[in-house]
């Protein structure tokens, strides 16, 4: 029993430093600290259900749905870090991509949807290294591992979205300039995080060709 206390606890542990909640709180606060309260924990909600969605298929089905299409984790990196790379370039120079772009009530509910799904759930939360995580941790010993790999990141989740909504007070200390510097700032960590998504995956691809 106390090695699968372990190993629930080096998954969790696996998870935490892929998917940083400090790290992502900033860049959540980045895509929208400028909107509601109501409209940023319909934002921090649905992308983390989104983001636990998609990890737990992975989780049970995910290496098995790669080899049935032919796909591989370098491509994944690499279509992951060249989305990230744009939105970080937008971010970095004070724009806003069509994905965050807000124009009245209606367009500003879809927008926020946008937000939540692509680019904060995947690939910011879901991405290609959590995505990866999951799959290593889940397919080496049958449902258990799958159920303790579902479970530890259903629990970072929980840590994750605390940290988001928490993040509304440093909004409020920020102030309208703050927020200016802090998306400028996710901006540019955005942009390296996607280049080295790309090194990752081009140098993956062609170290298996």
């Amino acid at each position: 029993m106390s090695e699968f206390y372990q190993h629930a606890v080096t998954v969790f542990l696996g998870f935490f430093a892929v998917m940083n909640p400090v790290a992502n709180t900033a860049v959540f606060l980045g895509l929208v600290g400028d909107r509601s309260r109501a409209e940023r924990t319909k934002t921090a909600v649905k992308a983390l259900v989104v983001a636990f969605c998609v990890v737990a298929a992975f989780a049970a089905i995910g290496k098995g749905l790669f080899e049935l299409f032919g796909l591989t984790l370098p491509a994944l990196k690499i279509a992951g870090g060249v989305l990230v790379f744009m939105i970080g370039y937008h971010m970095l120079h004070g724009k806003s991509s069509g994905m965050h772009r807000q124009g009245g009530e209606a367009e500003g509910a879809e927008a926020a949807g946008d937000v939540a799904v692509s680019p904060l759930a995947l690939p910011i939360l879901a991405g290609p290294g959590t995505l990866a995580t999951a799959m290593n941790f889940a397919s080496g010993g049958g449902l258990a591992n799958i159920a303790v790999t579902i479970a530890a990141f259903g629990v970072l989740c929980l840590v994750t979205l605390a940290a988001f909504l928490f993040g509304e007070r440093l909004t409020k200390l920020l102030g309208e300039s703050g927020l200016q510097v802090v998306t400028q700032l996710m901006g540019l960590i955005m942009a390296v995080i996607g280049a080295q998504m790309l090194i990752e995956g081009v140098a993956a691809a062609a170290s298996a060709a």
